[in-house]
């Protein structure tokens, strides 16, 4: 019995050294991407001098006496 669980055991580590190793043959490759060399960086726009003004609040009417 205790030959079986021992087996049993040695079988499941080596399928996870199997399975979590680095077996060397993956063939993916990765590419390299450079920022342009003579990219300026972004600067704010300027409203257009034709631009309307946000809209101000109303007046606020002045409070009723309490009587």
């Amino acid at each position: 019995m205790k030959k079986l669980i021992l087996a049993s055991l040695s079988a499941l580590a080596l399928l996870g050294v199997a399975a979590c190793s680095d077996s060397g043959t993956d063939n993916t490759t990765t590419q390299s991407t450079n920022p342009p060399a003579a990219e300026e960086p972004m600067k704010p726009v300027a409203p257009a001098p034709d631009a309307t003004k946000p809209a101000e609040p109303a007046p606020a009417a002045p409070a009723a006496p309490a009587q």
